[in-house]
């Protein structure tokens, strides 16, 4: 029995071992920036700090940046400069499972509220106390986005999610499957493949993280098929004749690859894996109609989104009582690469408003 007890223990010295001694690609990321650390109970995380340009004495705010599936804090590329140009100080986050911060094993830890408390204590630690910032995010970092604001209201300033609408908090737990049959959101049938952890074993390896990333930055076969449908996941028998990204280079892909070989699929596709636990959690908030929004939001849609179509978005006004701003760029989900300087123009205006 002692044996067999230590055994979790060990396997988990060892992962925190080759965590700790893992080797990363050396990249010029192009902008101005260090890689920060920061220990929160049991899990670390990275992020990428960018202080305001050289015409600036001081920061005029910060600005704190969420990626989601599949991406990284370096998903910002075209964003961190231009934001930091303007004179904000910019936070971006390798999430929970992904890149150089921490891949819990317990699910526990990937709920939007323990990432939430999570991202509190980060934000805190380099602006101090009592400071507001702006929170914004794409994907998965946009549904955070929402979360965090319901969590810790007094920390931010404005909130703004490109691509994710917010689906607000209820008081039944409805399974997505049951959604999906339903008819309410057939564009998330993607993540019924995503979330059974028996896909784990098909992306493991640096070979199968670049066929994943391949065919969920929309790269095709010869014969020109996909590797990804939204209504239906990953086409696996497609993903080794895929060819390269319209979307990425090859050295940003090469630099993607060598960020997740650590945490492999497991820790990103954890985010898929939690609804019960977020449900759960805000059962409270949803129970006392504490569901509206604090500070004003804006909400960028991508008109080619086909996983997180703009229509999805119909309502958000009801729960910003502080105002709620609407963007909306020409592209695909990847909006921040594919329409960067679109959305980067309505982040801006709209932030430069918030102290009017």
């Amino acid at each position: 029995m002692k044996l067999a007890a230590s055994v979790p223990l060990l396997l988990l010295a060892f992962w925190q071992m080759e965590a700790a001694t893992a080797t990363f690609l050396q990249k010029d990321l192009g902008f101005n920036h260090t890689r920060e650390y920061s220990r929160i109970g049991t899990r670390t995380y990275h992020y990428l700090l960018a202080p305001p340009s050289s015409a600036f004495d001081e920061p005029i705010g910060t600005i704190v940046l969420l990626h989601g599936f599949p991406d990284l804090s370096y998903g910002w590329r075209y964003q961190i400069p231009y934001l930091t140009s303007l004179g904000y100080r910019v936070i971006a986050p390798d999430m929970l499972g992904y890149g150089r911060s921490s891949s819990p094993l317990d699910l526990d830890k990937f709920s939007l509220k323990n990432m939430s408390d999570d991202l509190a204590q980060l934000v805190r630690r380099v602006v101090g106390e009592g400071q507001e910032v702006i929170l914004g995010g794409h994907d998965w970092g946009g549904a955070m986005v929402y979360r965090a604001a319901l969590w810790h209201p007094d920390l931010y300033q404005g909130i703004f999610s490109v691509c994710t609408p917010y689906f607000v908090p209820v008081t039944e737990y409805v399974d997505l499957k049951d959604q999906i049959d339903a008819g309410i959101t057939p564009t998330f049938g993607y993540q019924l493949q995503l979330r059974d952890r028996s896909i784990d074993k098909y992306l493991r390896g640096s070979c199968k993280i670049r066929q994943v990333l391949l065919a969920l930055y929309g790269g095709t076969t010869p014969e020109g098929e996909m590797g990804f449908d939204a209504h239906t996941g990953l086409i696996l028998k497609n993903l080794p004749k895929l060819g390269p990204s319209p979307l990425i280079s090859q050295d940003d892909l090469d630099y993607y690859v060598g960020e997740y070989v650590k945490n492999t699929m497991r820790g990103p596709l954890s985010w898929y894996r939690t609804a019960k636990i977020n449900f759960d959690d805000e059962l409270p908030l949803a129970r006392q109609g504490k569901v509206n929004f604090a500070m004003p939001g804006l909400y960028i849609g991508a008109t080619m989104d086909t996983a997180l179509p703009p229509e999805l978005s119909e309502g958000m006004e009801d729960y910003f009582p502080e105002g709620l701003t609407r963007g909306e760029v020409e592209s695909s989900h990847w909006a921040l690469w594919q329409a960067a300087q679109g959305v980067n123009e309505i982040i801006a205006q709209w932030a430069a408003g918030l102290d009017k």
